[in-house]
């Protein structure tokens, strides 16, 4: 049995310590914001933030989170991170109309709202480094890019 933190819980799951965290969110906690892509940490739909800091789940053992604070989307649409970045960016996605499919979505707005917490204003530049691992298959960069830098002037 792991207990692990996930958007300011407690959670006792029981789970072999190597399975991804992305599974133990998706499959065990029934949190289905936090989506699935490759496989291998390569395309950002599974981001969530790990200790504050965007990383990709599906290729994170969930021993890795023991003692760690965990927050998913989930955590952002319930307002527990606790920075003005989330709601900023949250406001922006809405306003430039961002999602197309909206599949990758989720994992796009966990590393932007880290990008503006770090950085609050990003060149283009910063939001291209530092987006650069999450993929849009609707190809939604230009409208990101805006809604990150109008989340930045909030």
């Amino acid at each position: 049995m792991l207990t692990i933190k996930v958007n300011d819980q407690q959670h006792e799951v029981d789970v072999e310590p190597e399975t991804p965290l992305l599974w133990v969110i998706r499959d065990v906690l029934q949190m289905t914001g936090t989506k699935f892509g490759c496989g291998k940490g390569l395309c950002g739909a599974c981001t969530v933030h790990f200790n504050g800091n965007p990383v990709r789940s599906c290729s994170l053992p969930v021993e890795a989170a023991v003692g760690a604070n965990i927050t998913t989307i989930e955590g952002v649409e319930e307002n527990l991170i606790v920075a003005p970045s989330a709601k900023a960016v949250k406001q922006a996605w809405v306003a430039e109309n961002v999602p197309q499919c909206g599949y990758c979505q989720s994992g796009q707005i966990m590393s932007a709202i880290a990008l503006v917490k770090s950085n609050p204003h990003p060149s283009d530049d910063d939001i291209d480094t530092a987006m650069s691992g999450n993929l849009c298959r609707c190809g939604t960069y230009q409208r990101i890019k805006k809604a990150i830098k109008t989340a930045a002037k909030a």
